[in-house]
C-alpha cells in the first residue's frame, strides 16, 4: 500500500507540471521567498525565455542573442563568490533587478521586492545543487584607493601584461584578435565587453562591481577569476584604467586627460598596447 501511495504521489507530481522534487527558499534581508509564491510569476514573466524546465529553451528563445541562462546548469555570470561556487540569494535577487545589459534580459525593478525574493526561491528549485550545497562566501572588496595617474598608468600596464587586449582589445572595443573565436560553456559565440558603450557592466555599474567582475570571473564564459594573479591594489589599479577607456566624465577620465595634457612627452612615450611583435614590427618598417 505504501507503495502504491508513493507511486500515485509521483504521478500527480509529474501531471502537476513541477520542476522540482524539493522546496525551496530565498533570504533577502528579513524578507524571506517561497519557490510556491515564485512559481507563478515565472511562468508570466520568465518562461517565455528560460523554458518551464528552466533550461533556457522557452519558445522566444531561438531569436534572443545571447541566449536565456540555463537554470538546470546552477552556473552563473554575476556573483559575488568564487569562481565554481553557487551564487548567494543576494545575487540572484541583484541580477533579477538590475537585469542584463546589452541582452533581452529586462530589469524587473518593476516587481514588488517580496516578488523578485519569490523568484529567486523559483530560480533555485530548477537544480538539486541548490538542495546540498551552500553559496560561496562573498567576495570582502577592500577600500578603494585614490584615482592618481600613477595607479591609471599601472593598470594600463596590468591590461597589457594580462593580455586583456586580445579579447577586449588595445581600446576596449570588444574587438581583440581572439574576438571573434569566443564561445560560451555551451557552445555559442559570445562577444568580450565594449567599455565604449554605455554605462553598464554585464554585472553593474559601479568601481566595484568591476572589481567584484574580474576577481570573481563570469562563470560559463571565457572571462576567468583573475583573484589568484592580481593584487588587490593592482585589481583596483585595473579597475581605474579600464574607466578610461568609457566615454564618460568619470575622475579616472579627468585624471588621465589632465596628464596627457600636461605631460604631452611623457604620454607620446606611452607603448601602443597590444602584441609587442606587432610594435617593433612597425618601429621596423617606419625607418
Amino acid at each position: 500500500m505504501r507503495l502504491k501511495n508513493t507511486l500515485i504521489a509521483m504521478v500527480v507530481l509529474l501531471a502537476s507540471g513541477a520542476t522540482s522534487s524539493f522546496a525551496q527558499e530565498s533570504h533577502i534581508g528579513n524578507i524571506q521567498g517561497r519557490a510556491s509564491a515564485g512559481k507563478a510569476l515565472y511562468r508570466r514573466y520568465c518562461v517565455g525565455c528560460h523554458g518551464a524546465q528552466g533550461d533556457g529553451a522557452g519558445e522566444n528563445a531561438a531569436w534572443v542573442d545571447p541566449k536565456p541562462r540555463d537554470f538546470t546548469a546552477a552556473t552563473f555570470k554575476c556573483r559575488s563568490t568564487p569562481s565554481g561556487t553557487l551564487p548567494t540569494d543576494q545575487d540572484l535577487f541583484d541580477a533579477i533587478t538590475r537585469g542584463f545589459v546589452n541582452t533581452s534580459m529586462p530589469s524587473w525593478r518593476p516587481l514588488t521586492t517580496q516578488n523578485r525574493v519569490d523568484l529567486v526561491a523559483y530560480v533555485k528549485t530548477f537544480s538539486a545543487k541548490w538542495k546540498g550545497t551552500a553559496a560561496g562566501a562573498s567576495l570582502a572588496i577592500p577600500a578603494e584607493p585614490a584615482v592618481k595617474i600613477e595607479g591609471i598608468l599601472h593598470g594600463r600596464e596590468m591590461f597589457q601584461k594580462m593580455e586583456c587586449w586580445k579579447c577586449h582589445g588595445p581600446e576596449g572595443h570588444g574587438n581583440g584578435p581572439a574576438a571573434g573565436t569566443l564561445t560560451d560553456s555551451k557552445d555559442n559565440p559570445i562577444r568580450p565587453y565594449n567599455f565604449a558603450m554605455g554605462s553598464r557592466f554585464k554585472c553593474g555599474v559601479t568601481n566595484e562591481d568591476l572589481y567584484r567582475i574580474f576577481m570573481t570571473g563570469l562563470d560559463g564564459t571565457p572571462m576567468p577569476s583573475f583573484s589568484d594573479v592580481l593584487k588587490p591594489a593592482d585589481a583596483w589599479d585595473l579597475v581605474h584604467f579600464l574607466r578610461t577607456l568609457q566615454p564618460l566624465q568619470t575622475k579616472e577620465a579627468e585624471v588621465w586627460k589632465q596628464w596627457r595634457t600636461t605631460q604631452p612627452a611623457h604620454a607620446q612615450q606611452l607603448k601602443p598596447i597590444g602584441p609587442e611583435e606587432a610594435s617593433v614590427q612597425g618601429a621596423m618598417n617606419a625607418q
